[in-house]
């Protein structure tokens, strides 16, 4: 089967800056491009999607991510889970409209984690969707968990699982800038891009990105690099491209190099 997955970044999606601030142009665009590549080769394909400003939110106010503390956390759970799931409707609604026959698949529903990452999942649903030429749709998720109560797992942590269980070699991890820089590029108008990331470079890159940036519920850049190297020691090769620049997921999911690619 060897799914290629793609991750539709949060930041891409929404303004992280405003709460539940949509970027429909954007979301409708990259829709577009990914049918449009499907249209041209034959491709089985998971899209997974950040949650950006819809439950970042309330997993920060509430701490989700730390697990259960009081009754409040109670609360803070069901506003990002709530949140979660109302943007993935209108990622769902945009590949609709660009005739994917895209399908919600809920990560609350299916796995459990235990101190914060996955512990267990039931994936057969994703094998029988992609079977039968469906496009099925994760996203980052608050989930249940058997020792803090509730935990966050990140669009990469499910797409790794997912990879991991369907023998996917490739991951596209579409972003709001061109790849890895040292430094946050809107920040510090000195940072470098980073090409490649590999076994020869990563100890030395990952003191750059330390701190760099900013961050969120789910890590912030360094966490997501980390993932997708431990992806690559796993044989899943990642690019990290930009979704700001027309025709540009399209052409990486026909085959194009472009961004920062993370091997090992």
């Amino acid at each position: 089967m060897n799914p290629v997955l793609v991750k539709l970044g949060g930041s891409l999606l929404t303004n992280k800056r405003r709460r539940e601030s949509l970027r429909k142009n954007v979301l409708d665009r990259l829709a577009s491009e990914i049918h449009s590549a499907r249209h041209q080769e034959k491709l089985d394909l998971i899209v997974g999607h950040g949650g950006g400003s819809f439950p970042h939110f309330p997993a920060h106010k509430f701490s989700v991510h730390k697990g259960i503390k009081n009754k409040k956390s109670l609360y803070g759970f069901t506003l990002t889970n709530d949140a979660a799931a109302r943007l993935n409707r209108h990622v769902i609604t945009a590949l609709i409209k660009a005739r994917e026959n895209a399908v919600s698949v809920q990560p609350s529903a299916w796995l459990t984690a235990k101190n914060g990452d996955i512990n267990s999942s039931f994936i057969e649903p994703f094998e029988l969707y992609l079977e039968h030429g469906f496009l099925p749709v994760p996203y980052g998720d608050a989930v249940m968990d058997s020792v803090q109560g509730t935990a966050i797992i990140s669009t990469e942590q499910i797409l790794a699982e997912l990879a991991s269980k369907l023998g996917a070699k490739k991951m596209v991890v579409v972003a709001n800038i061109e790849g890895v820089f040292t430094d946050d590029p809107s920040e510090n108008k000195n940072a470098e891009f980073i090409p490649e990331i590999n076994r020869n470079n990563y100890l030395r890159i990952r003191k750059m990105l330390k701190g760099s940036y900013g961050t969120d519920v789910t890590g912030g850049m360094l966490h997501k690099v980390e993932e997708l190297v431990e992806l690559a020691k796993n044989g899943v090769s990642s690019q990290i491209i930009s979704g700001e620049k027309k025709a540009n997921l399209k052409n990486v999911l026909l085959g194009e190099k472009t961004g920062t690619t993370i091997k090992w």
